[in-house]
């Protein structure tokens, strides 16, 4: 193979992974222009066209998925190779991807992002905020972040909080304009604010426990959000009751912002994980993120204990 070629192929494989030149380029650290001469050349140099494209997307052609499928094992081998080069010396490096929903960050990224920063200045931790649930293989990225209960099982999995609740808050406002419901038949009369995936055209049902047993609750109302913090928010400016994590609503419970409903309703959910396929588990980088993760989680549970216990 003519030398030249196999630099080439990397950003071929960003392109394809991003989905865009702009958005490989942005990755790589190169101009769209020379992300454009090197997807030429490999084309020149194969005679067929890798990629498809529109004035509005870019997509594989079939030669180009079956050159990325032979191509990218060997890619993967080459840039984890590298990394281990580079944490031989003592440090870890690359660009890590994560996919995550956005309520992982104030749940539990943001303060193992903070250690990161510090401790790892050579990684660069590249988020994706997703809300569905993302093929991290099949999209390019190191690992994910989502509930325990939704990662398969042959995914390596560590986790990133302890379980928490799921619960049910409205504002003081809203429950002076409304009323407080008293049972879970009550929320049919209200304002819900409703919850739909990005990549899902059904409202989620709230799933909650009604006499030891779990239900999951169809709701109604006039505003419907693709994520938890947008709940949230409308949630605090008196539009509705929102069906939340604990930990999100926390600090505005405590400070009177928001009330919660219906507490013997509250189901526990298992936590939030980071999850990836056990090959990746040997790259330096994710090797560092979860060192880390699992530092910080050591030193949230040993702030939680040192609290005084609040008395019944």
């Amino acid at each position: 193979m003519e030398r030249d070629l196999l630099s080439h192929l990397f950003v071929v494989a960003a392109v394809a992974r991003r989905k865009g030149f702009a958005a490989a380029a942005g990755e790589l650290g190169m101009s769209p222009s020379a992300v454009s001469h090197a997807v030429r050349l490999v084309e020149e140099r194969l005679g067929q066209a890798i990629f498809a494209r529109t004035t509005r997307s870019v997509a594989l052609t079939e030669a180009g998925e079956a050159l990325l499928a032979g191509i990218s094992p060997a890619l993967a081998d080459i840039a984890d190779e590298i990394e281990r080069l580079r944490a031989a010396k003592g440090r870890a490096g690359g660009v890590l991807r994560l996919n995550a929903p956005r309520l992982a960050l104030p749940l539990a990224l943001t303060r193992i992002l903070k250690e990161m920063v510090e401790k790892h200045p050579d990684v660069t931790v590249d988020i994706t905020i997703d809300e569905g649930l993302a093929d991290i293989v099949g999209e390019g990225f190191d690992a994910g972040v989502r509930l325990g209960e939704m990662i398969a099982r042959d995914m390596v999995a560590v986790r990133l909080t302890v379980p928490f609740q799921a619960i049910l808050v409205a504002s003081p406002l809203y429950l002076a304009r409304r009323g407080r419901p008293e049972r879970i038949a009550d929320l049919a009369a209200h304002h819900c604010i409703g919850f739909r995936g990005i990549r899902s055209r059904a409202l989620y049902r709230w799933e909650l426990s009604e006499n030891g047993k779990d239900v999951a609750v169809e709701t109604r109302g006039p505003l419907v959000v693709s994520d938890a913090m947008s709940a949230l928010d409308l949630a605090k400016e008196g539009l509705g009751i929102a069906y939340l994590f604990e930990p999100l609503a926390r600090a505005d419970i405590a400070e009177g912002r928001l009330v919660q409903l219906l507490a013997e309703t509250a189901i526990e959910e298992p936590g939030l994980f980071l999850y990836f396929p056990k090959r990746a588990s040997l790259s330096p980088k994710l090797r560092a993120f979860i060192d880390t993760a699992r530092r910080v989680q050591r030193q949230v549970s040993a702030e939680a204990a040192s609290l005084p216990q609040a008395r019944p």
